[in-house]
């Protein structure tokens, strides 16, 4: 049996990740806010297994539980591969950070890092002596690597994303079943995420205009394309540790 883990599969990205993996032999668990019934309706007319989990990730006390409930469901001497896709992600609040309150802050470091973290680390825990493929794909950006005014906390979480996967690839290298962990920047994918960007304040976002006339002239890769690509990383060899992007694939 294949397993899958994701989260932010509600809409976007998340749910053209999971609508893919709907296949006879896979196990989907899907984590988002709010059930996405259509897709659940796709996965029973397909036969697939599919699990809904309605969870905000934003209660980080709560992460543990939900794997230990996920992992009960999981037969662990049946499992061909598996793996975890940290997909769900904030980039509000969209301003300078002395405009930011606590809340919105916390909020964001929590959605954006800490929980992919404890996934993550309730992944490798649970799959430490399992003999089978795991992977963990971490959905970076590019503005990990690039500061964009306005998104201070956006920016923090993604280049945190991109360490904390050549970290754990670093612990896995002398495992005898190592999880194979890589981060994974998508490009610019027309979702609600970039609809709420758009309609940001240029005050609180410079690069507004940029960001508005990439979908005016049709430059936004679609979710559907860019889940092709996170299959194909299911798939191939990889090297652990590696900080991908789709412009350069």
């Amino acid at each position: 049996m294949n397993y899958y883990i994701v989260t932010g599969t509600s809409q976007g990205l998340g749910e053209a990740i999971a609508r893919q993996l709907l296949s006879k032999g896979n196990h989907v668990f899907c984590i988002s806010r709010s059930e996405n019934k259509d897709l659940m309706e796709a996965a029973q007319g397909e036969g697939v297994e599919l699990e809904y989990y309605n969870f905000d990730l934003s209660n980080v006390d709560r992460i543990d539980a939900l794997m230990n409930n996920i992992f009960g469901k999981i037969s662990k001497e049946y499992i061909e591969s598996i793996a975890l896709i940290n997909n769900a992600g904030v980039v509000t609040p969209m301003k300078p950070i002395e405009l930011c309150n606590s809340e919105e802050i916390i909020q964001n470091i929590q959605v954006n890092l800490t929980a992919p973290m404890l996934l993550t680390s309730a992944f490798v825990s649970h799959l430490d002596h399992v003999k089978a493929d795991k992977r963990v794909i971490n959905i970076s950006s590019g503005a990990g690597k690039k500061p964009y005014f306005g998104w201070s906390n956006y920016c923090s979480a993604k280049a945190g994303i991109d360490m904390f996967t050549r970290t754990v690839a670093l612990e896995q290298e002398h495992k005898e079943y190592p999880v194979k962990i890589i981060s994974f920047a998508p490009g610019v994918v027309d979702t609600a995420m970039q609809g709420k960007i758009r309609k940001s304040s240029k005050d609180n976002f410079k690069d507004l205009d940029r960001f508005i006339k990439m979908k005016d002239d049709g430059a936004l890769y679609t979710p559907q394309y860019v889940a092709e690509y996170v299959l194909q990383l299911l798939t191939q060899d990889l090297v652990g540790g590696e900080i991908l992007d789709i412009r350069n694939m």
